[in-house]
């Protein structure tokens, strides 16, 4: 029955992708200090799988490294196909790296408008340096400097997510402005 409804929206490219093994979620004040894009993948995977409504990615250009992987795309499709009025918000300042090429993740949006939604960060936001992978309001992988994979991961602690799912929510209705008014334009 599972393979049925993921080859109708036409994600079935071939056997399933082995997941990561998840991190134990820690109490809830623990941060875990992030140096190696290893460790920054594995904890951005335990973040998105713990989501359960929501999960909202700032970042440069989609950081293929990270969010064009296997294993994190089996995560993304998990979610927004288990779970009732889940969705993915994706803000990113630079998209000239993924127009026209054969990102998984971007296609992967374009099949499921519903669930994914990409937006361009407004020229306000641009110099901001950070990237971040929050799922509800209580797991963040956060760098502070998107070049650099030193960062933390709280898996469980809802007023460091909390902080910066505020942050992006900000962000957020700024690029849906900007989309707005350039449409009104035409």
């Amino acid at each position: 029955m599972a393979g049925a409804r993921l080859a109708s929206f036409g994600l079935e490219d071939g056997p399933t992708a082995p997941v990561l093994a998840a991190l134990p979620l820690p109490p809830a004040d623990e941060l875990h200090v992030l140096t190696t894009l290893e460790e920054v993948r594995r904890a951005t995977n335990t973040v998105a799988a713990s989501g359960q409504r929501l999960i909202s990615i700032f970042t440069p250009d989609l950081e293929p490294t990270l969010y064009d992987q296997a294993p994190f795309l089996e995560i993304i499709k998990r979610f927004v196909l288990g779970h009732s009025f889940a969705k993915v918000r994706v803000l990113v300042r630079d998209n000239t790296r993924f127009i026209g090429s054969a990102n998984r993740f971007i296609s992967m949006s374009r099949r499921l408008t519903s669930y994914l939604e990409v937006r361009l960060i407004t020229p306000k936001y641009r110099d901001l340096t950070a990237s971040y992978c929050i799922a509800d309001d209580r797991g963040i992988v956060y760098r502070l400097h998107a070049s650099r994979w030193d960062g933390i991961a709280a898996f469980n602690s809802p007023p460091i997510a909390h902080q910066y799912l505020l942050e992006f929510d900000a962000i957020w209705q700024a690029a849906a402005e900007q989309h707005e008014q350039r449409l009104a334009r035409f």
